[in-house]
Protein backbone atom coordinates (compact mmCIF):
# COMPACT_ATOMS: atom_id res chain seq x y z
CA UNK A 1 0.00 0.00 0.00
CA UNK A 2 0.67 3.48 -0.90
CA UNK A 3 0.64 6.87 1.42
CA UNK A 4 1.03 9.89 0.23
CA UNK A 5 2.15 12.13 2.51
CA UNK A 6 2.01 15.98 1.52
CA UNK A 7 3.97 18.45 4.10
CA UNK A 8 3.62 22.05 4.63
CA UNK A 9 4.86 25.19 6.55
CA UNK A 10 2.78 26.44 9.18
CA UNK A 11 3.22 30.04 10.52
CA UNK A 12 5.64 29.07 13.23
CA UNK A 13 7.82 27.72 10.71
CA UNK A 14 7.47 23.51 11.94
CA UNK A 15 6.69 21.01 9.37
CA UNK A 16 3.54 19.09 9.83
CA UNK A 17 2.48 16.02 8.19
CA UNK A 18 -1.11 15.65 7.06
CA UNK A 19 -2.89 13.39 5.46
CA UNK A 20 -5.76 15.84 4.48
CA UNK A 21 -6.07 17.40 1.25
CA UNK A 22 -4.40 20.77 1.08
CA UNK A 23 -3.90 23.41 -1.17
CA UNK A 24 -1.13 23.32 -3.69
CA UNK A 25 0.39 26.72 -3.11
CA UNK A 26 1.16 25.51 0.84
CA UNK A 27 2.66 22.12 -0.54
CA UNK A 28 6.45 22.55 0.36
CA UNK A 29 7.45 19.06 -0.47
CA UNK A 30 5.23 15.62 -1.37
CA UNK A 31 6.49 12.01 0.03
CA UNK A 32 5.09 8.74 -0.94
CA UNK A 33 5.83 6.22 1.32
CA UNK A 34 5.67 2.29 0.89
CA UNK A 35 3.92 1.38 4.06
CA UNK A 36 4.31 -2.50 4.39
CA UNK A 37 0.85 -4.17 4.89
CA UNK A 38 1.32 -7.88 5.97
CA UNK A 39 -0.76 -11.11 7.76
CA UNK A 40 1.68 -9.88 10.67
CA UNK A 41 1.60 -5.77 10.51
CA UNK A 42 -2.22 -6.65 10.34
CA UNK A 43 -2.74 -9.17 13.25
CA UNK A 44 -0.59 -6.81 15.48
CA UNK A 45 -2.73 -4.13 14.64
CA UNK A 46 -5.90 -5.98 15.41
CA UNK A 47 -4.43 -7.17 18.42
CA UNK A 48 -3.56 -3.48 19.69
CA UNK A 49 -6.93 -2.36 19.39
CA UNK A 50 -8.03 -5.29 21.00
CA UNK A 51 -6.11 -4.75 23.53
CA UNK A 52 -6.98 -0.53 23.79
CA UNK A 53 -10.37 -2.11 24.03
CA UNK A 54 -10.19 -4.12 26.67
CA UNK A 55 -9.33 -1.62 29.13
CA UNK A 56 -11.19 0.98 28.09
CA UNK A 57 -14.10 -1.07 27.39
CA UNK A 58 -17.56 -0.21 28.22
CA UNK A 59 -20.14 2.91 28.34
CA UNK A 60 -18.58 4.81 31.26
CA UNK A 61 -14.59 4.65 31.22
CA UNK A 62 -14.08 7.08 29.30
CA UNK A 63 -16.24 9.54 30.37
CA UNK A 64 -15.06 8.74 34.11
CA UNK A 65 -11.58 9.47 32.93
CA UNK A 66 -12.88 13.07 31.30
CA UNK A 67 -15.08 13.71 34.50
CA UNK A 68 -11.53 13.23 36.76
CA UNK A 69 -9.78 15.31 34.46
CA UNK A 70 -11.35 18.09 36.46
CA UNK A 71 -9.15 17.22 39.19
CA UNK A 72 -9.90 14.66 42.19
CA UNK A 73 -13.11 13.57 42.94
CA UNK A 74 -14.89 11.67 45.97
CA UNK A 75 -17.47 9.33 44.80
CA UNK A 76 -20.89 11.07 45.17
CA UNK A 77 -18.93 13.86 42.76
CA UNK A 78 -18.40 11.11 40.17
CA UNK A 79 -21.90 10.01 39.92
CA UNK A 80 -23.50 13.63 40.02
CA UNK A 81 -21.05 14.53 37.07
CA UNK A 82 -21.91 11.50 34.87
CA UNK A 83 -25.51 11.43 35.79
CA UNK A 84 -27.38 8.46 35.32
CA UNK A 85 -24.13 5.88 36.66
CA UNK A 86 -25.60 3.43 39.41
CA UNK A 87 -23.11 3.12 42.46
CA UNK A 88 -22.71 -0.32 41.62
CA UNK A 89 -21.32 0.20 38.25
CA UNK A 90 -19.07 3.50 39.16
CA UNK A 91 -17.87 0.93 41.51
CA UNK A 92 -16.72 -1.52 39.51
CA UNK A 93 -15.53 1.01 36.48
CA UNK A 94 -13.22 2.89 39.40
CA UNK A 95 -11.66 -1.00 40.59
CA UNK A 96 -11.05 -1.89 37.25
CA UNK A 97 -9.45 1.47 35.80
CA UNK A 98 -7.23 1.59 38.99
CA UNK A 99 -6.33 -2.11 38.04
CA UNK A 100 -4.58 -0.75 34.65
CA UNK A 101 -3.04 1.92 36.68
CA UNK A 102 -5.48 5.27 35.42
CA UNK A 103 -7.20 6.14 38.70
CA UNK A 104 -5.34 6.45 42.02
CA UNK A 105 -7.69 5.77 45.15
CA UNK A 106 -6.53 7.94 48.11
CA UNK A 107 -8.39 7.22 51.63
CA UNK A 108 -8.15 10.39 54.30
CA UNK A 109 -8.33 9.24 57.93
CA UNK A 110 -10.79 11.56 58.77
CA UNK A 111 -14.13 10.98 60.67
CA UNK A 112 -15.96 9.73 58.61
CA UNK A 113 -13.62 8.35 56.17
CA UNK A 114 -12.56 10.52 53.13
CA UNK A 115 -12.16 8.70 49.97
CA UNK A 116 -11.13 10.61 46.81
CA UNK A 117 -10.48 9.21 43.41
CA UNK A 118 -7.96 11.09 40.90
CA UNK A 119 -5.95 10.07 37.22
CA UNK A 120 -2.91 9.14 37.17
CA UNK A 121 0.11 10.67 35.37
CA UNK A 122 0.09 7.64 32.88
CA UNK A 123 -3.82 8.49 32.36
CA UNK A 124 -2.55 11.83 30.35
CA UNK A 125 -1.49 9.57 27.82
CA UNK A 126 -4.89 8.95 26.51
CA UNK A 127 -4.88 13.17 25.78
CA UNK A 128 -4.91 12.34 22.39
CA UNK A 129 -6.91 9.50 21.91
CA UNK A 130 -9.82 11.39 23.97
CA UNK A 131 -8.84 14.44 21.93
CA UNK A 132 -9.27 12.60 18.41
CA UNK A 133 -12.82 10.93 19.76
CA UNK A 134 -14.49 14.03 20.73
CA UNK A 135 -13.46 15.60 17.08
CA UNK A 136 -14.73 12.71 15.14
CA UNK A 137 -17.94 12.45 17.48
CA UNK A 138 -18.92 16.53 16.86
CA UNK A 139 -18.07 15.32 13.50
CA UNK A 140 -20.02 12.34 13.37
CA UNK A 141 -22.99 14.18 15.02
CA UNK A 142 -22.97 17.04 12.78
CA UNK A 143 -23.24 14.79 10.36
CA UNK A 144 -26.29 12.89 11.10
CA UNK A 145 -28.01 16.01 12.16
CA UNK A 146 -27.50 16.82 8.72
CA UNK A 147 -28.35 14.02 6.77
CA UNK A 148 -31.58 14.22 8.55
CA UNK A 149 -32.51 17.61 7.65
CA UNK A 150 -32.26 16.78 4.07
CA UNK A 151 -35.54 16.13 2.27
CA UNK A 152 -35.83 12.83 1.01
CA UNK A 153 -36.56 12.86 -2.79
Amino acid sequence: MRKTIYIRYQKDTTIQKDTSIIEDSDIVKTETLDIKHSPETCRASVNAVRDTLYVLNGKWKLPLIVALAEGPMRFKDIQRALGEITPKILSKELKELELNEFVERKVFATTPVTVTYELTSYSKSLENVLEELKKWGVQHRKRLTESRRKPVL
